[in-house]
C-alpha cells in the first residue's frame, strides 16, 4: 500500500484504486466519534469525490478490540446540559450521508466493538464485513442510554433488515456476537481478522448496493409491540419513527428532532452519567493488577451461600461449601445445581462450562483443610452470636486466608473482627440475593480493615465480574439503611387502610422494579423484622416495624417462603391475601384512621388506580430514600454521591433513570423536597429532613456539580 495522508484520527492508504480509510485515534484504545474525528472523515470524503480515479472505499479500525465505539458520551452529555446536541447530530447526519451518497461501492471491515454511531457509519456503506473474533461486538446500544440511534439508525437499519427486525435490535440496545449479527443481517460475512481486507475488496467489486438508503423500509407488522412504559422515552420514540417509515431525509429529520428533544431530559441525562458509573466502578482506581485468587470457602450452605459458591465456581475459583449438616448440603448443592442449569436453558453458558464450575466445588458438613484457601466467606444465619463463634473457629482453621469476610447485611463488622487475632484482614462482602444476577457487592470496612484487605476485596469482587461500592461499618451498612424506612412505611400505609395493590402500583408506575409489599414478600416478613429491629436500636423509630409485620410473622404468615404475606403464591401468580385483612381491620379500630388522614381517597374496587393517589404515594414514599442517603453521606457511610446513587441503583433496582435517590432529590427540587417533608414532619417525625438536605435547601446548593 501506498500511503498518502495521515489525520489526526483517520490514515488514508490507496491500494490498487481502493480507498482504505484505517480510524486509529491517537494514544487511545478506543475509536469514538468527536467533533475532530467528524471533521477528519469529512475532509477524507472531500478527497474521495474529487478522485476519480478510485473504485472503492474500504473502512477499517487499528485498535485490537474495538472497531468504533460510537459517539463521544462525554460530549453528548456536555451537549445534552447545554443544548448543543442538534448541531453536533446534525453534522454526524451530513457527513453520514456523504458517505452514503459515494458513486463508488463501499465497505466496513468490522473487527471489535461496533457500536451506536459506530454501527451506523457502517450502515451508510454499501456492504459490511465482521471478523469472528470473539471481541467483535455489533449493535445500537443507544435506547439503554436514553437516546435514539439518530446518525440513520432508526432509518437504514429498517431498509437493510425489514422493519420487525430493527425494531427488536434497536429497542433491546443488545450487542451481537458476529454469528448472531450475521443471523440478523447486521452484516453479510463473517472472516477471520487476517482476511477482513480482502474479504472488503472482493465486496467492492459487486458494487453498489441498489437498494440500500434509498428503498423503503420492509415492512413489519403494523403494529410493532410497543415496549413497557417508563422514564426511559428512547425505546417509544425509536419505535415510532420506525413505524412511520418515512422517506429517507424526513426520517433522519425526525431523527435529529427526536435525539435533540431527548437529550434535553433529565432520565437521559442520568442514564448517560449511569454509564461513566458503571465503567468507574467496573475499572477502580488501583494502577496494580490485584493478586488473582483461585481458591476459596464459603461458610453456610443456604440460600445467600450456596449462591456465592455457585458464582465463583462460574468464575474459575474453586470453593470449599460447609455448613453444620448434610441436609443442609443437599439443599444448597440442589440450588446450585438448578442456577447452572437455569444458565444452560438461558443460553448464558454452555453445558460444558456449566459441568466445570459444578466440578470447582467440594462441599462437606465436616472440617476441611484450608491451608490453601485465599478467601473465607461466611454466610450462615443472620444471628450475630452464630458468626461470631463461625469466626473464632475461622481464626484458627484458617490462619494463612489473606481475607476473612462476612455476607452479613446488617450485623457489625468490627465485632466479627474482634473475635479473630487478626482484624486487620476482616472485611464485609455483602452480596445481594438472587447472586446470579445482582451486580453489587458492599465492600464494609471495619474500624480495623487494612487498607491491603480493602484492595484485595476490591480487586476480588471485580475479578468475579460483580462492581464493588466501598461503605463504613455502621447498621444496614447502605442499601438496607435506605431502603428500609421505605419499605416499613409502605407496610404502615397499608396497615392503616391503603390498599396493597394501590401501593405497589403506584411505585411499580414510579419506576421501581418491584412493588414495596411483594418485596417484604420477596425478602420474608420473619427477615424484614429482624433486621428492622436491627436498625431500630441505631436510627430509632423510622426504622420501627409495624404491627402487622409482628402479626404476620407470628401466624408464619411470611412472604412467598411460606405461600403467603401480603400477597398469597401459587406458582406463578399472586393475589391479594385476605388473611391479613382481620389484622388490619383489628390494629385500625378505634384509632383515627391516620393512612386515611393523609392518603389520597382510593379508587373503587376494581378501577385504575388515579394518578393523583399513584403521586402522592411515591411522593410520600421516595423522600424516605432519600433523606436516608443524604444521612449516609453526612455521616461518612458513603464517601461520596455517586457512592449512595448507584449503590441503590445496582443493590434495589431504583430506577436508573431517575439517577439514585440524590440525584431525584436534585431533579426534584431539593427545596421544594424538604418543604414536602417538613410538612409531612408535623405529624410523622420519621420525616424530619437530615442536617445535610437541610444545608443544600438553604444555601441552594447541589449533591453533584453537573
Amino acid at each position: 500500500m501506498a500511503e498518502t495522508s495521515v489525520a489526526p484520527t483517520i490514515r488514508r492508504e490507496i491500494d490498487d484504486s481502493i480507498c482504505v480509510l484505517t480510524f486509529d485515534r491517537p494514544e487511545s484504545g478506543a475509536n469514538i466519534f468527536d467533533a475532530a474525528a467528524l471533521s477528519d472523515l469529512d475532509q477524507q470524503l472531500d478527497f474521495i469525490e474529487g478522485e476519480d480515479s478510485l473504485e472503492g472505499v474500504v473502512i477499517l479500525s487499528a485498535k485490537k478490540s474495538i472497531f468504533i465505539a460510537g459517539a463521544d458520551l462525554k460530549t453528548l452529555l456536555h451537549q445534552a446540559q447545554t443544548g448543543e446536541m442538534r448541531a453536533f447530530i446534525a453534522e454526524g447526519q451530513r457527513i453520514f450521508n456523504r458517505l452514503a451518497a459515494l458513486k463508488i461501492p463501499t465497505c466496513a471491515a468490522i473487527h471489535g466493538a461496533c457500536a451506536g454511531g459506530g454501527y451506523e457509519i457502517t450502515l451508510a456503506c454499501d456492504w459490511r464485513i465482521a471478523s469472528d473474533d470473539p471481541t467483535t461486538r455489533i449493535g445500537l446500544p443507544e435506547t439503554t442510554l436514553g437516546l435514539i440511534p439518530a446518525w440513520g439508525g432508526c432509518t437504514r437499519l429498517p431498509r437493510l433488515i425489514g422493519a420487525e427486525k430493527a425494531a427488536e435490535v434497536i429497542l433491546k440496545g443488545k450487542l451481537y456476537s458476529a454469528q448472531e449479527a450475521k443471523q440478523l443481517r447486521l452484516i453479510d460475512e463473517i472472516v477471520s481478522r487476517d482476511q477482513l481486507f480482502d474479504a472488503a475488496r472482493k465486496k467492492i467489486r459487486e458494487g453498489k448496493r441498489k437498494l440500500e438508503g434509498g428503498a423503503p423500509a420492509t415492512p413489519g407488522p403494523r403494529e410493532l409491540a410497543h415496549p413497557k412504559p417508563s422514564g426511559n422515552l428512547a425505546p417509544a420514540r425509536a419505535l415510532e419513527i420506525i413505524r412511520k417509515n418515512l422517506p429517507l431525509d424526513q426520517s433522519l429529520a425526525a431523527e435529529l428532532d427526536t435525539i435533540a428533544e431527548l437529550g434535553g431530559t433529565d432520565a437521559t441525562q442520568n442514564l448517560i452519567r449511569n454509564f461513566f458509573l458503571a465503567e468507574k466502578y467496573k475499572r477502580g482506581s488501583s494502577k496494580q493488577m490485584p493478586e488473582k485468587i483461585t481458591h476459596a470457602a464459603v461458610i453456610g450452605a443456604g440460600i445467600m451461600g450456596s449462591g456465592i459458591a455457585q458464582w465463583l465456581s462460574s468464575r474459575g475459583v474453586s470453593v470449599i461449601l460447609r455448613d453444620v449438616g448434610t441436609e443442609e448440603l443437599t439443599r444448597g448443592l440442589a440450588s446450585i445445581e438448578k442456577t447452572y442449569a437455569d444458565a444452560v436453558k438461558r443460553g448464558i453458558m454452555t453445558d460444558e462450562k456449566a459441568k466445570e464450575g459444578r466440578a470447582r466445588i467440594v462441599a462437606s458438613s465436616a472440617p476441611i483443610e484450608m491451608r490453601d484457601v485465599q478467601v473465607v466467606i461466611e454466610a450462615a444465619s443472620e444471628k450475630l452470636e452464630i458468626k461470631e463463634e463461625i469466626f473464632r473457629d475461622l481464626a484458627q482453621k484458617a490462619p494463612h486466608a489473606a481475607m476473612l469476610a462476612t455476607n452479613t447485611s446488617a450485623l457489625p463488622i468490627s465485632d466479627l473482627a474482634a473475635e479473630t487475632k487478626t482484624p486487620e484482614r476482616v472485611v464485609g462482602l455483602h452480596f445481594f440475593n438472587p447472586v446470579s444476577r445482582m451486580k453489587l457487592v458492599e465492600v464494609v470496612v471495619g474500624t480495623e480493615t487494612s487498607d491491603a484487605t480493602i484492595a484485595r476485596a476490591l480487586g476480588f469482587v471485580r475479578q468475579i465480574a460483580k462492581l464493588p461500592v466501598i461503605v463504613r461499618d455502621s447498621p444496614g451498612f447502605l442499601v438496607n439503611r435506605v431502603l428500609f424506612p421505605y419499605l416499613l412505611e409502605a407496610a404502615e400505609l397499608f396497615e392503616n387502610g391503603v390498599s396493597g395493590q394501590e401501593i405497589d402500583d403506584a411505585l411499580l408506575q414510579w419506576g421501581v422494579p418491584m412493588g414495596p409489599l411483594r418485596l417484604i414478600d420477596e425478602i420474608g416478613v420473619d427477615i424484614t423484622v429482624d433486621i428492622a429491629n436491627t436498625l431500630e436500636k441505631a436510627y430509632g423509630k423510622r426504622d420501627r416495624a409495624p404491627k402487622i409485620l409482628h402479626e404476620m410473622q407470628s401466624a408464619k404468615m411470611l412472604g412467598r417462603k411460606s405461600g403467603g404475606g401480603f400477597y398469597r403464591y401459587e406458582g406463578k401468580s399472586q393475589t391479594p391475601n385476605s388473611e391479613i385483612e382481620k389484622w388490619r381491620g383489628r390494629l385500625v379500630a378505634g384509632v383515627a384512621d391516620p393512612g386515611r388522614s393523609v392518603a389520597a381517597p382510593s379508587p373503587e374496587p376494581g378501577s385504575a388506580t388515579p394518578a393523583t393517589t399513584r403521586n402522592y404515594l411515591a411522593d410520600r414514599l421516595m423522600p424516605l430514600m432519600a433523606n436516608e442517603s443524604a444521612r449516609c453521606l453526612e455521616e461518612n457511610v458513603v464517601a461520596s454521591p455517586e457512592d449512595a446513587d448507584y449503590g441503590m441503583i445496582l443493590g434495589t433496582g431504583f430506577p436508573a433513570w431517575r439517577g439514585g435517590p440524590l440525584r431525584f432529590a436534585e431533579n426534584f427540587g431539593i427545596k421544594k423536597l424538604v418543604e414536602e417533608m417538613e410538612k409531612l414532619a408535623r405529624t410523622n417525625e420519621k420525616y424530619t429532613p437530615c442536617e445535610l438536605l437541610r444545608k443544600h435547601a438553604q444555601e441552594e446548593t447541589k449533591f453533584y456539580e453537573n
